[in-house]
């Protein structure tokens, strides 16, 4: 025989199964509370040929349960869908480059239904990025009729692997922009999905990928609060529903929580409310990971009491603010921080949580940071010319103020033929000594000051040559390709192989443009990325001008 429910609980009628608050809400939920405009914003923008959308917010906030309502959309309206989500990768998927775009080649073609032809595309000569775009925009995507909703979830997973995101994000602005004028490419259509809560490294201070349109999922209103205590039949006062909202923040799942436990324990709301911001509350497990989080941080301490105390917004050193935001913890309010709720006020005010941290500690720790983001200007261990991240940098900067002065800049990525061979027969210290010669190849043939060769990874260097046009940009090419013949390496090439080079010899790529608003650097790498290909596939010892980008100065 059921038990009656007590007349002086606050609830009604029995709902049966509830969802779990840790999982996202299925899509025959009664659960889920839509946040206007945010649904048919992001239900329109999938309806745009070649378009981007980013679905960010620090976590449990709601971004799967609108990813997968986004997902059943546009299956609704007939598009082909591939989900890929980074936590069902292996870690050893994130090992490389190549193992980690194959990996995504694989996966999309096999939820396609499409026949596996991975291999017929994949050059390690060309590379990884151009092997994986020629896969998508020769074999892929050709085969789908009407667009497709490519849809990635927890890309924040691959911050922690820097070789990955700085390829593969990149690579995804690539295909955007190649939407502009290509029928193929308008057919995709991409949609990120990532949590605000990884501290990427210091020297990151926004989202690494900015493209297309940003869905930046807010907390819920007064109203949205409401609308879901009447989904779970509780029946709150206007008084305790707004003591609720200030509590938490109106933040999705801790409302969904509370919920869920009034409901489900059949506890005054009083009872919950008095408990809920200490260690015997419902929240416990949410406050201690934050907890741990800033107690890994002693520069941390100093700045959440002040956060504490206070009672407006204050100003925050930018390191600090960047990663409280991102974990969510803190708020912005016109370039000043407040704590984003009272629950984290209450329970760091009465848990001694926080030591007295010297200042020599604080002072110390702030002397790491700044030595982690002098490191990644450094040059490159072994060929001594610029690294990957000052190339980076200065290419930013270039580009920047080539745009004011309306001058082209001209970008060369050079590679070296045959060199995974040329380590196979010499081994790898000849390899290191190649590589360092090449490079003061490049360097010497170099003569301007503005002029920057860096070392990209490998055996890939890339040169930067500001106020240049497509022709200057040339002469410096077929000057480093003499150069590098010249130093008359044995290639180590076995005839049979190319009785062409018996001598190490360089492919280059190079692509020129007057930078503006209308595009984005990357646009002119891939280019250039992509004149080196055709370098390649025409018989390697060469440079090639890309059709796409060449303009004369």
């Amino acid at each position: 025989m059921d038990q009656a429910i007590p007349p002086e609980l606050e609830f009604s009628n029995p709902l049966g199964c509830l969802p779990c608050p840790d999982s996202p809400l299925s899509l025959d939920s009664a659960f889920y509370v839509e946040r206007p405009p945010i649904e048919i914003r992001a239900y329109q923008q999938i309806t745009q040929p070649g378009s981007v959308m980013r679905i960010k917010a620090p976590r449990k906030m709601g971004k799967s349960s609108l990813m997968l309502r986004l997902i059943n959309h546009a299956n609704s309206l007939g598009y082909s869908t591939v989900l890929i989500d980074f936590h069902q990768a292996d870690l050893g998927i994130f090992e490389s480059s190549t193992k980690f775009l194959r990996w995504l080649c694989s996966n999309v073609t096999r939820q396609l239904g499409i026949a596996y032809n991975i291999n017929d595309y994949w050059d390690e000569d060309i590379g990884d990025k151009v092997s994986c775009t020629m896969y998508f925009e020769e074999y892929l995507i050709p085969q789908i009729n009407g667009p497709f909703l490519l849809v990635f979830n927890e890309v924040n997973l691959l911050f922690e692997y820097p070789k990955i995101f700085m390829n593969f994000l990149p690579l995804l602005r690539f295909w955007h922009e190649k939407s502009a004028h290509s029928t193929i490419w308008q057919k995709l259509r991409l949609v990120l999905v990532h949590s605000t809560e990884v501290y990427v490294s210091l020297g990151i201070n926004q989202s690494p990928f900015n493209v297309g349109v940003l869905i930046d999922l807010p907390e819920f209103t007064h109203q949205q609060v409401g609308e879901l205590a009447d989904k779970y039949q509780l029946t709150l006062t206007e008084n305790q529903l707004h003591k609720l909202t200030c509590l938490v923040g109106g933040h999705p799942y801790l409302i969904h929580l509370a919920f869920h436990y009034l409901y489900d324990h059949q506890t005054k709301f009083d009872d919950f409310f008095h408990r809920a911001s200490t260690d015997a509350g419902i929240y416990k497990n949410y406050l201690k990971r934050f907890w741990i989080l800033i107690q890994k941080k002693p520069q941390l301490v100093e700045i959440m009491q002040q956060l504490i105390a206070a009672k407006k917004a204050l100003k925050i050193e930018p390191i600090s603010a960047y990663y409280l935001e991102s974990i969510g913890i803190i708020k912005s309010l016109n370039n000043h921080y407040l704590l984003a709720c009272d629950l984290y006020r209450v329970y760091f005010s009465y848990k001694p949580i926080f030591p007295q941290v010297p200042s020599s500690i604080y002072i110390e720790q702030l002397e790491r940071d700044n030595q982690y983001l002098s490191n990644l200007v450094y040059v490159d261990e072994l060929t001594k010319v610029a690294n990957r991240s000052q190339f980076q940098k200065a290419f930013k900067m270039e580009w920047e103020c080539m745009a004011i002065k309306h001058n082209p800049l001209a970008l060369i990525v050079c590679d070296i033929d045959y060199f995974k061979l040329y380590n196979d027969t010499f081994g790898h210290l000849a390899g290191d000594v190649c590589l360092q010669k090449v490079a003061q190849a490049i360097q010497h043939n170099l003569q301007r000051p503005n002029d920057l060769l860096a070392r990209y990874g490998g055996e890939e260097f890339v040169v930067l040559l500001p106020q240049t046009d497509g022709k200057g940009a040339m002469f410096v090419a077929a000057k480093i390709c003499l150069a590098v013949k010249e130093l008359a390496i044995a290639s180590g090439v076995p005839k049979s192989v190319d009785s062409q080079h018996p001598v190490v010899t360089i492919s280059i790529g190079i692509a020129s443009i007057i930078p503006s608003s209308d595009y984005h650097p990357e646009t002119l790498f891939m280019a250039a990325d992509q004149a080196l290909y055709e370098s390649k596939k025409a018989g390697r010892d060469r440079y090639t001008m890309s059709s796409e980008f060449n303009f004369k100065y």
